[in-house]
């Protein structure tokens, strides 16, 4: 990985911690995970080199909340879902609770370690199973809503109306067939190694694709990486076929009343 902006590269900044989820023929991924950072970890380098699978969830660590130790590390597992998350929830000490009391009580048995990013990820599993049994294929769009709905919950606990520092959620999330990302106060960036056009755009919906890279930085600095506008939603389906929302389209009406009675009947 020798790209201007490659993880690698970009690991000697974001240095608490690395991993990788890599998708093939079973159907739960083949995950490896390190405290270290990637670029003087061996470990890193031989298993990104031998990584060859039809979708990969990649992530290197730059601490915010939770101590740097291998439980803490991304992505986060639960059967076949991996998640990874940059940024960081708003004054998450205070928040913790509140954000922990919408997590269905079957799933938050299964919280490990001590970050914001592990408790987003059970909640967009609560939301989800709200719907739609877990342990199944799913739509992308009921993904995405569940991530949606992940996103809106935490900004209405964590965010202050008038304030601007607000929660950074940039989350990403896959069974190995559908992949689903946000934007929210970070980044984001899209590739489908099409033509080096001078102002990239993202692809229509509907579009199929022949990959997708999700990134929050642009990894080769190259004019192909399309930005995501803040408070977008991007994914795939199992066909690669593009789909493309803005959060509010996906979230419905008093949410977080909803969001408590689900999670208090123990919907997973």
């Amino acid at each position: 990985m020798t790209e201007k902006n490659s993880l690698l590269i970009q690991s000697r900044e974001h240095k608490d911690g690395w991993g990788i989820a890599a998708y093939g023929v079973e159907q739960s991924p083949v995950v490896a995970h390190g405290v270290g950072p990637a670029h003087s970890d061996p470990d890193f380098e031989r298993v990104s080199s031998r990584v060859s699978s039809h979708t990969v969830v990649a992530h290197i660590r730059l601490a915010s909340v939770g101590a740097v130790e291998l439980r803490n590390s991304h992505p986060f597992l639960h059967g076949r879902w991996s998640f990874v998350h940059n940024g960081t929830l708003r004054e998450f000490a205070t928040h913790r609770a509140a954000v922990e009391a919408l997590i269905c009580p079957r799933l938050k048995t299964n919280i490990k370690g001590t970050t914001d990013s592990e408790r987003c990820f059970y909640l967009f599993l609560t939301r989800l199973a709200a719907r739609h049994p877990i342990d199944r294929e799913v739509t992308v769009e009921a993904v995405a809503r569940a991530l949606a709905e992940t996103m809106s919950l935490v900004a209405t606990i964590t965010d202050e109306p008038g304030q601007d520092a607000r929660s950074a959620m940039n989350f990403l999330v896959s069974d190995g067939n559908v992949m689903v990302a946000t934007r929210r106060n970070r980044t984001l960036f899209v590739s489908t190694n099409g033509a080096r056009n001078e102002e990239p755009s993202l692809p229509s919906p509907g579009t199929k694709l022949e990959q997708l890279v999700v990134a929050s930085e642009s990894l080769c600095g190259g004019p192909y990486w399309a930005p995501v506008a803040e408070e977008d939603v991007i994914g795939v389906d199992a066909n690669l076929v593009f789909h493309h929302w803005r959060v509010p389209e996906l979230t419905g009406t008093d949410l977080l009343s909803t969001a408590k009675q689900d999670a208090s009947r123990s919907v997973a």
